[in-house]
């Protein structure tokens, strides 16, 4: 019915940016609020960003001025710009979405994607 699927993953020196996106396509009627997680073997999946359906953002202590969230609602798109990447943020990042169909709201998640920050 729904499908996330998020890309711009990649490995980038430290203080290099990278963008990532995430196409939501299917039977959408309209899409609530929008997020990117991340996660690292052996740890829980943590909240790095969010954006409402009327744009109020949040966001994780470790990226708030670094980290930008966006979305463009014609698009069902949402994007996390990153920028002064640090070591730390190499995790996978996964999309996630509150998607209303015409079956319902449900919760969505994309297949994730490859940050990796190294010299």
């Amino acid at each position: 019915q729904v499908q996330l699927v998020d890309s711009g993953g990649g490995l980038v020196q430290p203080g290099g940016s990278l963008t990532l996106s995430c196409a939501a396509s299917g039977s959408i009627v309209s899409m609530y609020s929008m997020g990117w997680y991340r996660q690292v073997p052996g740890k829980q999946r943590e909240l790095v960003a969010a954006v409402t359906g009327g744009g109020n953002t949040n966001y994780a202590d470790s990226v708030k001025g670094r980290f930008t969230i966006s979305r463009d609602n014609a698009k069902n798109m949402v994007y996390l710009q990153m920028n002064s990447l640090k070591p730390e943020d190499t995790a996978v990042y996964y999309c996630n979405a509150d998607i209303r169909t015409h079956w319902g709201t449900g919760n969505y998640w994309g297949q994730g994607t490859q940050v990796t920050v190294s010299s």
